[in-house]
């Protein structure tokens, strides 16, 4: 659910962790129609379409990873036609979308919804599904994908935020000690 106020603008913490992601024009993307929810993740290079912005709905807690591309028109139909088909783009509460990944015209991407890196989105993802390829298609339940990591959460490396990411001061160190637990499969940092 878009909060009301949230829609029409940014709070001074959410415009700065915005601006460290790298995405500088959010706030002219809200005051032209973007509806961005609270606690919105959007990395570094991500697109969210500024020329018809306004069509665009980014629910609470949702993550776009770096790279995303969300456009809610698509001028292939422009030179033939004279008209660009334009569509809504719905992106549910908590929803993951993966790097490098296209979200097209038309097309809602449900609550707790995933999609895989590099997908491609001309169809809704219905909520607690994941989806992935080009075009996206549904291969697992959320619940099912989280229960898994769970698990090998259990047994697998794991790493405190602070002093094992960028952000949080890793040292060289650190890395290296990261480079030989991961050397058998992947960890997770919190």
């Amino acid at each position: 659910m878009i909060r009301p106020h949230l829609a029409r603008r940014l709070s001074a913490l959410q415009r700065l962790r915005l601006r460290l992601q790298g995405v500088v024009d959010a706030d002219v993307l809200v005051a032209r129609g973007l509806q961005l929810g609270h606690d919105v993740y959007i990395g570094p290079r991500a697109i969210i379409d500024p020329w018809h912005c306004w069509l665009i709905t980014i629910g609470d807690e949702a993550t776009l990873a770096p790279g995303v591309h969300l456009l809610a028109h698509d001028a292939s139909t422009k030179r033939h036609l004279g008209w660009t088909r334009i569509g809504r783009i719905v992106i549910g509460r908590r929803a993951f979308i993966g790097a490098g990944s296209i979200v097209l015209p038309n097309t809602t991407v449900g609550d707790d919804a995933i999609v895989g890196a590099g997908s491609i989105v001309r169809h809704d993802v219905p909520p607690g599904c994941v989806a992935a390829g080009n075009p996206a298609r549904a291969i697992g339940r959320t619940e099912d994908f989280i229960a898994r990591h769970r698990e090998a959460l259990q047994r697998r490396p794991r790493f405190p935020w602070r002093g094992w990411t960028m952000t949080g001061g890793i040292s060289e160190a650190h890395r290296q000690r990261m480079r030989d637990a991961l050397i058998d499969g992947e960890g997770y940092v919190e």
